[in-house]
Order: structure tokens, then C-alpha cells, then sequence
């Protein structure tokens, strides 16, 4: 009977720093994703913070026109409305912090090509330089979510492997949203040099 019962200790002993061990990791592994997603939200701070700079470049341009100029602010004012929680966030949340992120995008986009009109606004340094920071913020903002896509990665593997799969699930650890490719992603643009 002494013998089962220290089986049955020696076992509860094992199991439990089995499961200690196993939630040191995925801690680590979700403090490593709260502190990428901190470099997100920084290359994404850092564009919001360029926009009102770009857009007063633009103002100085007498027949800019308005309705571009109030969309990128109306689309800037949107996405930094809409936060999320990396370690509650759903697939629904990440969708719409996407969604928001890519307002900003094509506003931006829409902003650039009108400025093509403008060949003196196109050679205006000041405008050129934050023409140049903004795209540089664009990859900062592309290379900080592929960061966050690998470590969210790494923690989602952990969650799903066995045995630490049965320590997650006991212990409230359930696999997190990536980003992904906006829609449209796969499809090569074309390019025309007639």
C-alpha cells in the first residue's frame, strides 16, 4: 500500500512540475507576442502621426481636392479608434483592426495618385520627405506584423501540440488570430509601360 502511495505522490509531483514547466513557456511564448504586437502598434502610431503632416503639405495646394484630404483624416481618426487585445483578441477583432488599418491604406493611396496632378508638389522637398517616411513606416508596419505572425506562430504551436496541448487547455490557453493578406493579396498587379 506504501508503495502504491508513493507511486501516486512521486506521479502528482511529476505531473505537476510537467505542468509548471509547460506554463513558463507559454507565458514566455505570450509575452513574446504582447511585445511584438507593442512594435505593431508603434509602426502603426508612426503613420497615424505622419498623416496630419502629410495632409497639411497637400492643404497648401489651392485646388487640392478636399473630399481626398477629409478621407484620409476620416480613415486615420477610424483606425486609431480600434484597438485590440493580442492575448483576448478573436479572429472578429483582428478582422476589424485589419479592416481599419486598410481604410487608412487605400486613402493614402488615393491621396498619392491625386498628388500626380500636382507637379509642383511632387518636387516640394518637404513633401517628398515625408512622401519617403511614410513608405518606409509602410515597411517598418509590414515587417512588424510578419514578427507578430511568427511569434503568434510559435505560441500557436505550443498550444496545439501534445501533451502541452492538455496543460493549455487546462490552464485557459487558447491559440491566437494571425494577420493575414488582405483580400486580393494573390492576384499580381498589372503593369503597363505603353
Amino acid at each position: 500500500m506504501k508503495k502504491i502511495l508513493w507511486i501516486v505522490l512521486i506521479a502528482i509531483v511529476g505531473l505537476g512540475g510537467y505542468s509548471l514547466t509547460k506554463y513558463n513557456d507559454l507565458m514566455r511564448a505570450e509575452e513574446d507576442i504582447n511585445s511584438v504586437w507593442g512594435n505593431v502598434e508603434s509602426a502603426y502610431q508612426r503613420r497615424a502621426d505622419l498623416i496630419p503632416n502629410l495632409v497639411n503639405a497637400v492643404k497648401g495646394q489651392a485646388n487640392f481636392e478636399k473630399e481626398t484630404l477629409t478621407a484620409v483624416m476620416d480613415a486615420r481618426s477610424k483606425a486609431t479608434a480600434v484597438t485590440i487585445n493580442p492575448n483576448t483578441a478573436t479572429e472578429d477583432e483582428m478582422a476589424k483592426f485589419q479592416a481599419a488599418q486598410q481604410d487608412v491604406n487605400s486613402s493614402l493611396s488615393r491621396l498619392l495618385v491625386t498628388v500626380e496632378k500636382y507637379p509642383e508638389l511632387k518636387a516640394h522637398e518637404g513633401f517628398l520627405n515625408l512622401q519617403a517616411q511614410l513608405e518606409g513606416t509602410e515597411n517598418r508596419i509590414n515587417t512588424e506584423r510578419n514578427n507578430f505572425n511568427v511569434a503568434v506562430k510559435e505560441y500557436n504551436k505550443q498550444v496545439r501540440e501534445m501533451p502541452t496541448k492538455i496543460a493549455a487547455m487546462i490552464m485557459g490557453f487558447k491559440a491566437k488570430p494571425q494577420f493575414k493578406a488582405e483580400s486580393g493579396a494573390e492576384k499580381a498587379p498589372v503593369v503597363n509601360f505603353n
